[in-house]
């Protein structure tokens, strides 16, 4: 687990979950479910990746589709480690840099300045040392996704797709633990990039802005070969509600049966470990989830041809 062990994780998951929390319990009273984890869990062997560059509103786009957002763009609530009701959960590392700089005292919108006048700070915050603030959020990020991995939750991998083979590594290694996998890509024009990096806190240099969004559109037909049908793409020029077409491929993905026989496999096992014989709920032998996740379960063992054990 590189440089943390099991109490650094143990103390990073305590403070994940508690900047959340009141708005984890907010959701629960509004939209009773009953607590799974595991192979219970609604939205495991599901990996959403987001493709965009700087600018481009892929966390925006993201919240819209999965339903963190309402119709005029308003969060349903902040800092939440997860994605409504589809279990899925946040994997970014920008969330964990920023409470990184807050802890720091420093103010996101003064990155550019201390960039330019402060190299210590600079180098404090950016820096190769494994004990700057982007190389901690890194470990952070690694840490969770480890933690969520094992029990194959469902993950948004929120990234910009700048690099093809970092995400197809990524795509790869997370198929070979049983995932299935989709890319959602936010275009923007060239222009509309730059006039929304330069209105955020956090603003990347013009040229960096440039640079990536091109290697980002380089990318996009490797990308709509890669993922084939799992290749969703969102035209975000203008910000609005996507298309009900992009909602229900992205929401009928994560609901779907799990497709990967590694997936399919791991379900099974996973079932007979925690000695569950029958996907009726109750009783020791029961099913510990939702009904929605029984009946995920079911329509996969029927499509491959298995019946109810």
């Amino acid at each position: 687990m590189n440089r943390f062990q099991e109490d650094d994780l143990r103390d990073l998951i305590k403070e994940v979950v508690s900047s959340y929390q009141p708005e984890k319990l907010k959701w629960l009273l509004e939209q009773p479910e009953t607590l799974e984890e595991g192979v219970f869990d609604r939205g495991i062997l599901k990996c959403v990746f987001t493709a965009g560059g700087p600018g481009s509103g892929k966390s925006f786009v993201a919240d819209l589709v999965f339903g963190m957002r309402n119709s005029k763009g308003a969060s349903t609530f902040e800092n939440a480690s997860f994605l409504g009701n589809t279990g899925l959960k946040y994997v970014n590392s920008d969330r964990l840099f920023e409470r990184g700089l807050n802890k720091a005292g420093i103010s996101p919108s003064d990155l550019a300045t201390i960039e330019q006048t402060d190299p210590a700070v600079w180098d404090a915050i950016q820096g190769a040392s494994p004990d700057s603030i982007r190389n901690v959020a890194k470990d952070q990020l690694n840490a969770l996704k480890a933690f969520y991995t094992s029990g194959r939750l469902g993950l948004l991998v929120d990234g910009t797709g700048r690099r093809y083979k970092k995400t197809l590594g990524q795509k790869e290694a997370m198929e070979s633990l049983g995932y299935d996998t989709l890319m959602l890509f936010v275009d923007t024009t060239m222009e509309v990039a730059l006039e929304r990096n330069a209105a955020r806190s956090r603003k990347l240099p013009e040229d960096g802005v440039r640079q990536m969004w091109q290697d980002v559109q380089d990318n996009k037909d490797a990308y709509a070969e890669l993922f084939g049908d799992n290749f969703v793409v969102v035209d975000n020029t203008e910000f609005g509600p996507p298309e009900d077409a992009i909602v229900d491929a992205a929401m009928g993905f994560v609901t779907a049966p799990v497709g990967n026989p590694i997936g399919q496999a791991w379900i099974e096992d996973e079932l007979e470990i925690r000695g569950v014989t029958t996907l009726e709920p109750g009783g020791p032998e029961g099913f510990r989830g939702s009904q929605q996740a029984a009946d995920r379960i079911q329509k996969m063992r029927d499509e491959r041809g298995k019946v109810d054990i």
